[in-house]
């Protein structure tokens, strides 16, 4: 019987019928052929292309089984990744999308025989966050992004900030109510006494303007007069002098601060001067840096690498000593290399970043090493920087 032609109607019905999905019976992963019903897939395991494709796999079955398994693995997370982000899904909606693609990778040929032992096996390697429930199986992609942590450690370093603002505002207020205290307790009320005369024997007089014009005072009462004035304005002198020693003694109280505020501010200014000079990014090109991430797996853990390229100031394109790889890490995933007395350094960081230096020699108590500057207007200078802000020159 001869083949339909082109535009029959049995071609086209042929056409969309192998459009759409099949029975995952009749599907051979091993030739990636998918056949309509019982008698096309008996016939294609007689074919000889199939037996080839069989005799390739025995010999060594359980790479073909692995990058099948990796292959699936791969596609499903991916998808779950873009389609549902961060999401608790039930686990069978996200399969049911991903087997919709005519061209997936069949899960008869992985390692795992059901759905359930695949999301058993995502929650063990930490791909997902997996709990079980009346309903079934629900996922939640664990997103480790280098991006998204950078993003999550701003955001928690922003939040960190505000709340140490606030509690320096409120114990400046708490400061301030305190001080405010101790000055009223401080404050010296006025103190009446009662007019006395020194001795029984004077007289008091009073010297009037208009008795004065009628009849002359006599001696006594006029050095009396001039003896009381003389009181009153010793008296008013030494008050003045009182209130004007207690008004200091209260400005020097509200002036002086004590030895813990003193400190503080030390503390502050060259907290603040620091932070003028330094940045969140060091990442510098040319330089030796380490891995320190474990989520690389243990060939690339401790493992020096080479910066090639500096991306968005916190990524990099870094290139592996030992074994020539290229990955793309996060500055958190790094750290600078100290290199041994005599080697040639770059300053990532601090006043003399971007500046070239030879190492003369390290202090391991206070994690510094001693630098003298190879370049700049302070050349022949020598400093003293701590290890996290310098690295060997590649």
């Amino acid at each position: 019987m001869g083949k339909a032609d082109f535009l029959s109607p049995k071609a086209i019905s042929n056409r969309i019928k192998a459009k759409g999905l099949q029975k995952l019976r009749w599907y051979c992963q091993m030739c990636q052929k998918q056949c309509r019903d019982e008698n096309g897939f008996k016939c294609h395991c007689m074919s000889e292309s199939h037996q080839r494709q069989l005799l390739l796999a025995s010999e060594n079955p359980t790479k073909f089984m692995d990058y099948f398994s990796n292959e699936f693995k791969s596609d499903f997370v991916e998808l779950l990744r873009r389609r549902f982000g961060t999401k608790r899904v039930h686990n069978n909606i996200v399969y049911n999308e991903y087997i919709s693609h005519r061209e997936h990778v069949h899960m008869n040929s992985t390692q795992w025989e059901t759905l359930t032992d695949f999301t058993k096996w995502l929650g063990r390697e930490g791909f997902c966050k997996v709990d079980e429930t009346p309903k079934g199986w629900y996922i939640q992609y664990i997103d480790r992004e280098p991006e998204t942590i950078r993003r999550q450690e701003e955001a928690a370093r922003k939040k960190k900030q505000d709340l140490d603002d606030e509690e320096r505002s409120a114990k400046f207020i708490e400061e301030q109510v305190r001080r405010g205290r101790d000055c009223k307790e401080t404050d010296e009320t006025p103190v009446y006494t009662e007019l006395k005369r020194e001795s029984e024997e004077e007289k008091v007089a009073f010297n009037m303007g208009a008795s004065s014009s009628v009849a002359g005072p006599s001696k006594s009462s006029s050095l009396l007069g001039a003896s009381a004035l003389k009181t009153a304005a010793s008296s008013s002198s030494v008050k003045r002098k009182d209130t004007s020693s207690s008004s200091d003694s209260r400005g020097e109280k509200k002036k002086k601060k004590s030895a813990l505020e003193e400190i503080i501010e030390i503390e502050e200014k060259k907290r603040r001067q620091q932070q003028s000079v330094r940045t969140d990014n060091w990442l510098q090109p040319n330089i030796v840096v380490k891995v320190v991430t474990k989520r690389l797996g243990e060939k690339y853990h401790k493992k020096k690498a080479v910066i090639m390229e500096v991306q968005n100031k916190y990524g990099a394109v870094v290139k592996m000593i030992d074994s020539g790889d290229k990955l793309k890490l996060d500055q958190d995933h790094l750290e600078t290399v100290i290199p041994a007395p005599g080697k040639q350094v770059l300053i990532v960081n601090g006043p003399f970043r971007d500046t070239e230096a030879l190492l003369e020699g390290i202090d391991e108590k206070n994690f510094t090493a001693t630098l003298t500057l190879d370049s700049g207007h302070q050349k022949g200078k020598r400093v003293d920087i701590a290890y996290e802000d310098f690295s060997k020159l590649a």
